[in-house]
């Protein structure tokens, strides 16, 4: 019988022993090793637990017949199947033992699944290959680069990235270092300016700026990024607070700016616009802290500032020229009065009465000016009116007669102007004609006639006093005379005569200064408010306000009298009776007279008081010259006044007053 032909793994068939494949004295059943597929999962596995068996055949038996070749895939490899020999009978075998545990045969990739399995493989094979070179690239780029600085890194602009230390700081020493000795341009919104910064006590912390850059990153993906990228660290600075904010306060001499409020001007007849623009003020800590962190850098720094913010926008300003200003200067006003008399508003005056304020909105309000326009127009037409004039009285004759009053015939301007807005800025005429009104007197000639004024009822006269003096009391004498006050009323010498100085016609005269004698222009006017005093004094008028010289003066009564110096200390009565009170004054080259006129009601007594508690003057020596007025002395003293009051009809007593007076001693003054 003939046996079957096996063929290996590689497909070449195999020579034939010399005893046609049976070796002499035994038989051996050869090794079959066969595939199936495992029904559960589909892919195959060998038969039988261990996947591949050793059988012995007896001789006596013939061989199993062998299994039928399947047809292969072209990837597949060809299975392995021993065919047995047949020679003479073997010896029986000793009883089959369980086979040896071997490994699981590899899959079969000709089998289902297997071509998935194997791309996996590949796949996997190939990424573990690429992370084993990318981990000796890293090790090995860690290792050369553990020193030096990060690559990437820039400093204010300087690529120190990859260099070492000592390399990367002598390149920022070289390339920064003589940055703090140039101005650097500093941006406060609009507006730019320059600063040294090693004169605003800023330089560089060397080490620290290296610092910051960091050491090596661990992180691969960081290293893999870091040949593509930059990193800015800028420098770490160091400062010298007082300089800086010195240097900073410095800069707001052109960094704040004021802000400028959008508006139309006239410049003369030519109206124009005001642009608004915003103001600011500069951030000092935060202005501190930018260049401290960035004047290192190419750029220039940017500072913080405040903005004040405006309220009109330069749409709300080119409107109000176009549609107000432009209009309102393109033609004169004129007011027509009385007998065909003309007030001319010009265009060139037209700014005065008119101007502009923002409204809220974002643009301008028209503001018209009456009152600027009636002082403007007014004196132009005042022949045309008739002034009211209060009544007055008249001493002509002796004794007080009423002058009577004048109703006035006045233009009422503001009803004539009404209509301003639309004068100014209509297409029409610009014409209007003045509008009268009757304007009645404050004081009437019947409300004068019930006033009283009918007697003396005060009156006293001084003199004694030098030239210059003189004629300083009749110019103030004439300034009162005539003056009315009317029940209730408080009369002020100072308010009354207004100032008194050389454009008024006054001179230079005595004066108390410092409590020695002096001369000033308006000097001696003491003298009429001490004659005046003592009128009010005698005709029971209540004192509002008086005081006496700091030293005695002959002249005067003592503890009645008074001073007075134009700003600063004044002479004051109130006229608390229910009559009117006319002031009369009379001026001679010699002596003064002042008599109040109205209704006597009362009687006055004057008590002088005793002189007490004496004091020496002191000397003072100054240089000869027109500052030097020299004296004699006096001695100081206290003495009193009491001012008694009874009603006249009666004799009962009203009020009893004393007033105490201390005068300092007329201090020795000479001249050397």
């Amino acid at each position: 019988m003939t046996g079957g032909i096996g063929r290996h793994s590689d497909g070449e068939v195999p020579e034939r022993s010399p005893d046609g494949g049976n070796e002499t004295g035994h038989t051996e059943a050869p090794t079959v090793r066969i595939h199936r597929p495992d029904p559960a999962t589909g892919s195959d596995t060998p038969d039988g637990d261990a996947g591949e068996h050793r059988t012995s055949a007896p001789a006596s038996e013939s061989p199993a017949p062998a299994a039928a070749p399947q047809p292969a895939s072209p990837a597949a490899e060809p299975q392995t199947v021993a065919i047995p020999t047949v020679g003479p009978p073997a010896a029986q075998p000793p009883a089959a033992q369980p086979p040896a545990a071997q490994p699981p045969a590899a899959p079969d990739p000709g089998q289902p699944g297997s071509s998935g399995r194997s791309r996996r493989f590949k796949v996997g094979v190939g990424v573990a290959s690429v992370l084993a070179v990318g981990a000796v690239v890293y090790t090995v780029d860690y290792a050369m680069s553990s020193d030096r600085v990060p690559r990437g890194v820039t400093v204010a602009g300087v690529e120190v990235g990859g260099q070492t230390r000592a390399d990367a700081d002598a390149e920022l020493r070289a390339q920064i270092g003589p940055r703090a000795q140039r101005p650097v341009q500093v941006r406060a919104g609009d507006v730019r300016a320059e600063l040294v910064p090693e004169a605003a006590g800023l330089g560089v912390d060397w080490p620290a700026t290296l610092d910051r850059a960091g050491s090596q990153p661990l992180n691969p993906l960081t290293r893999l990024t870091s040949l593509f990228s930059h990193r800015e660290v800028g420098v770490s600075a160091t400062r010298d607070d007082a300089q800086l904010t010195a240097a900073v306060n410095a800069l707001r001499a052109q960094t704040d700016v004021r802000p400028v409020e959008g508006s139309v001007v006239f410049e003369g007849a030519n109206p124009v616009g005001v642009a608004p623009r915003n103001g600011q003020t500069l951030d000092g800590p935060g202005a501190e802290s930018a260049l401290a962190a960035g004047w290192a850098d190419r750029g220039g720094v940017e500072v913080p500032v405040q903005v004040e913010s405006v309220a009109v926008t330069q749409d709300g300003v080119d409107r109000a020229l176009r549609e107000v200003a432009v209009p309102a200067a393109s033609a004169d006003l004129v007011v027509t009065g009385r007998g065909g008399a003309r007030a001319v508003l010009g265009r060139d005056k037209v700014g005065a009465v008119l101007t502009f304020a923002p409204d809220g909105r974002g643009g301008l309000a028209p503001q018209y000016n009456v009152d600027a326009a009636v002082g403007l127009l007014g004196p132009q037409l005042a022949s045309t009116e008739v002034q009211p004039k209060d009544a007055s009285f008249s001493l002509a004759g002796g004794t007080p007669t009423v002058v009577p009053a004048v109703a006035g015939d006045t233009i009422d301007w503001h009803r004539t102007l009404e209509e301003l807005p639309a004068l100014l800025t209509g297409s029409g005429p610009r014409t209007v004609d003045a509008m009268y009104q009757s304007k009645p007197p404050a004081l009437t000639t019947e409300a004068a006639q019930k006033l009283g004024v009918r007697e003396v009822i005060g009156e006293f006269t001084s003199g004694g006093f030098e030239y210059a003096s003189g004629v300083n009391i009749r110019l103030a004498a004439e300034e009162i005379d005539g003056a009315l006050v009317k029940p209730g009323d408080t009369f002020s010498l100072n308010g009354y005569t207004g100032p008194r100085g050389s454009a008024q016609g006054y001179v230079e005269s005595g004066i108390i200064n410092n409590g020695r004698p002096d001369k000033a222009v308006g000097g001696g006017i003491s003298q009429l408010a001490t004659t005046l005093y003592n009128a009010a004094y005698f005709a029971g008028m209540e004192d509002a306000g008086h005081t006496e010289h700091s030293y005695y003066i002959s002249r005067y009564p003592a503890a009645r009298e008074a001073t007075v110096f134009e700003g600063a200390i004044d002479l004051q009565f109130k006229n608390a009776s229910p009559t009117g009170v006319l002031i009369e004054t009379i001026g001679t080259g010699s002596d003064v007279t002042v008599r109040l006129w109205g209704t006597k009601t009362v009687d006055v007594q004057s008590i002088t008081g005793e002189r007490y508690k004496y004091t020496s003057p002191n000397t003072v020596t100054l240089p000869k010259g027109a500052g030097c007025v020299a004296s004699g002395g006096a001695q100081g003293f206290t003495t009193s006044d009491t001012r008694v009051i009874t009603e006249r009809a009666s004799g009962r007593e009203i009020s009893r007053h004393t007033r105490t007076v201390k005068y300092d001693p007329v201090p020795i003054v000479k001249c050397e």
